[in-house]
């Protein structure tokens, strides 16, 4: 098995704030896609997720707040169907430490670089997002190639 794995800080004393950007439809259309449905607030709901070349159907399978998001994937890419996306989220000063993990690839395949590399421009949105206050989310965020 194979995994992307990220760690961001995000400049904030809020917690909470990164938690719900994690959890609620709005929150998460800030940062990650517009094209948003589902709320991620309740163990067991589906959240779907929607780009151009397709989209993620994911079901909540851990929350603790304000510390922890865990989604398994259960629609979408095949690479991506039984895989875990979980967002850990600890105070440290005057930042939110993200550890983010997109975990059990059944192998490093290309398409898994592609997606290490938009997890890393979507995770900046969801900084900017917390920071600035406006994140930068598909259909706005920052093509890599011709997957987008």
């Amino acid at each position: 098995m194979s995994d992307i794995l990220h760690r961001v800080g995000i400049k904030t004393s809020a917690i909470d704030e990164v938690y719900s950007a994690l959890t609620t439809r709005n929150g998460l259309a800030a940062w990650w896609t517009t094209d948003t449905t589902g709320e991620g607030d309740q163990v067991g709901n589906i959240i779907q997720f929607r780009f151009a070349a397709g989209g993620f159907d994911m079901k909540v399978t851990k929350l603790h707040a304000p510390d922890l998001v865990e989604w398994e994937v259960i629609d979408g890419p095949a690479e991506w169907i039984g895989t875990i996306i979980r967002f850990e989220l600890r105070q440290e000063g005057d930042y939110v430490i993200v550890l983010f993990k997109h975990l059990n690839w059944k192998e490093p395949v290309e398409f898994m670089h592609h997606c290490s590399t938009k997890w890393a421009i979507f995770l900046m949105s969801l900084k900017s997002l917390i920071e600035t206050g406006k994140g930068q989310p598909n259909p706005d965020d920052v093509k890599v190639d011709n997957w987008n």
